[in-house]
């Protein structure tokens, strides 16, 4: 039995990464926590996530549970996650990181950290998100001529980054697939008199309102037609599912820098 922890226990994703543990076969939850000075701390587990208690208390760091499991699940900020992956890899733990937002420094760091530890880094974690980003790297390829590339994402209100780390991801995959230059290419806001659209631009266009979980559409615009390519999160479920089956599966890898595209079996 695979002996997981979660992070940020008492949030958003934490509570269904729980709630998805729980559920699952051949990995359990073995200890959570919050950050110091949450409210959650001390309570039972279960019942902060609306579970049946567990006998399981939020503890106030990683350091307090380091040693209850075998991966740990996060879902929290850059500056969180980088610690916890810093106190992780050395104690020989693997991590699954959803956080979005990290900067391009950062990244390296988690890279450099997946050279002796066990990573799985992914803004993403849902099944169709990840087929996406598998898709549009093909279809990008074929219209590479003579069609615009625009990427419109929408999130609930109290999103703190934008653009969403998925939207960004696909944007990179594009960009890629068409030898273009993201940093060069990205367009994230329009407004005034601001000339043509030139062919070579990628738009990132962010929409935050009320409680949408996550929405992404990738549009091929073209003379006489347009391809969009869309997919919409109804809950948060199928991102902690696909924590899940990452962490079920990091733990049997060497160490290294992996994302869901290896879980999933898509590179």
């Amino acid at each position: 039995m695979i002996k997981a922890i979660v992070a940020g226990a008492a949030g958003r994703m934490g509570g269904r990464i729980i709630h998805m543990l729980n559920a699952a076969e051949g990995i359990t939850l073995a200890a959570a926590f919050e950050k110091p000075g949450h409210a959650a701390i001390g309570r039972d587990v279960g019942e902060v996530v609306g579970l049946p208690r567990l006998g399981l208390p939020i503890a106030g760091s990683l350091t307090e549970v380091l040693e209850a499991g075998e991966v740990i699940l996060d879902f929290t900020h850059p500056e969180a996650s980088l610690a916890h992956l810093k106190a992780a890899a050395p104690a020989g733990k693997a991590m699954v990181i959803g956080t979005t937002g990290f900067s391009a420094a950062q990244v390296e760091e988690i890279q450099q950290s997946a050279q002796k530890a066990r990573v799985v880094l992914a803004p993403n974690m849902s099944v169709g998100v990840n087929l996406m980003f598998k898709v549009v790297q093909d279809i990008a390829q074929v219209l590479s001529s003579g069609y615009d590339v625009e990427i419109v994402e929408a999130h609930h209100r109290l999103k703190k980054d934008a653009p969403s780390g998925t939207a960004m991801k696909l944007a990179q995959l594009i960009a890629q697939s068409l030898s273009r230059n993201l940093d060069k290419v990205g367009v994230y806001e329009r407004h005034g008199l601001i000339g043509e659209r030139s062919a070579e631009e990628i738009g990132i266009q962010t929409v935050r309102a009320g409680d949408i979980v996550g929405e992404h559409t990738v549009i091929f615009g073209g003379v006489g037609e347009r391809l969009e390519i869309i997919h919409r999160a109804h809950n948060r479920d199928n991102f902690a599912r696909g924590a899940v089956q990452a962490a079920q599966w990091i733990v049997t890898q060497p160490p290294g820098f992996y994302d869901m595209q290896d879980v999933l079996g898509l590179k």
